[in-house]
């Protein structure tokens, strides 16, 4: 069977962040099976004197090549992880089995069933509370050298697809690895949004449950489509969050009666003003939009709730004055403050 390579012209320009480390990795496998990986580093454009620093980086698009033919050179999509071979295509049958679950929260569940019929030499773990949904690995035999890799390239196959499932960013609040901070520690917010934390118990990731309910976009043509160019999935962040207008409009509740600058917000989301303004016109919403909703929807409910006098509540609104709020409250509702109340005392 002739191999399938990525069809990239000059995998060498772009910008080289990918640590030598995981190309070094990936030829633990082939050392593992006795095959030569002359012709994999041709392909992919990486000299053996690269391999001796390990200071070296390579481009997304020579990880590619490497990860691809690798993974059809040695007949085995676990790249030598495992006590035996994944074969070429069992990623992707994984992929078809979570890909007819209505939402993404079936799909991880599915994606971890499937799993323990590959190997039972790690085994993943998906669990939901009211706050937080975590992935999480656990190693059941000890994987030496080919550890690091072999945790992190299984928790972003699992990111990639999810995100790639959903046609969305998910941003999380944590990533964590059961090992020291390696020397390529700064490639690791490259993978993974969020804080990173080594050291820990388990490899795994966190985010919010709300990303769970949302529904799978894809069918099986995207499927066959993105199987052809799979791994940059593992490798390349996707921009858009679909529950980004929700994050925002959440954060600006918690901080009423404060009005967060825009620096403030994006710290908050762990991404730049530039990204968040780029980011929510994608989703043809401002945060000046969203600010005024929240304090909309607030001052709507205080009104209807309790008896506070305006000029109190336009301050725990996050107005500094009764007529700006006033004002403002007009141009939401057509109403003036008082007026809404009257209005709604008088249907209750």
């Amino acid at each position: 069977m002739p191999l399938i390579i990525p069809a990239i012209p000059n995998p060498t320009s772009g910008r080289a962040e990918t640590p030598i480390a995981f190309i070094n990795a990936i030829l633990l496998g082939y050392r593992k099976y006795g095959i030569d990986s002359a012709n994999v580093l041709a392909l992919a454009r990486i000299s053996r004197a690269k391999l001796r620093n390990p200071k070296t980086r390579v481009t997304a698009a020579q990880m590619e090549i490497m990860s691809s033919v690798a993974m059809q050179e040695l007949d085995d999509e676990a790249l030598g992880w495992f006590s035996r071979k994944l074969p070429w295509g069992t990623y992707g049958m994984l992929c078809r089995a979570s890909l007819t679950s209505p939402d993404l929260g079936l799909a991880l569940k599915r994606w971890c069933r499937h799993h323990r019929l590959l190997t039972d030499d790690i085994a993943l773990h998906f669990s939901v509370s009211k706050s937080i949904a975590t992935f999480s690995i656990t190693t059941n035999r000890d994987l030496g050298p080919m550890t690091e890799f072999c945790l992190v390239s299984s928790l972003r196959y699992v990111l990639g697809y999810a995100c790639w499932a959903i046609d969305s960013n998910i941003h999380l609040q944590e990533a964590t690895f059961p090992f020291a901070p390696p020397p390529h520690r700064d490639s690791y917010p490259l993978l993974f949004s969020g804080a990173v934390r080594f050291n820990a118990e388990h490899a795994g990731f966190s985010f919010h449950p709300q990303y769970l309910a949302l529904p799978i976009k894809r069918d099986e043509q995207d499927l066959r489509q993105m199987l052809q160019r799979a791994l940059p999935l593992t490798v390349l962040q996707y921009r858009r969050d679909r529950l980004l207008v929700q994050r925002v409009r959440q954060f600006f509740r918690t901080q009423l009666p404060a009005s967060p600058t825009a620096e403030a917000v994006a710290t908050a989301l762990n991404m730049s003003p530039r990204t968040l303004y780029r980011q929510l016109g994608g989703e043809n919403a401002s945060l000046q939009q969203l600010k005024d909703e929240v304090r909309r929807d607030r001052a709507i409910a205080l009104l209807a709730r309790t008896r506070q006098p305006v000029k109190r509540l336009a301050q725990s609104v996050g107005f500094r004055n009764e007529k700006s709020f006033i004002r403002a409250f007009r141009l939401w509702t057509g109403q003036s403050p008082a007026a809404y109340r009257g209005a709604k005392q008088a249907l209750d």
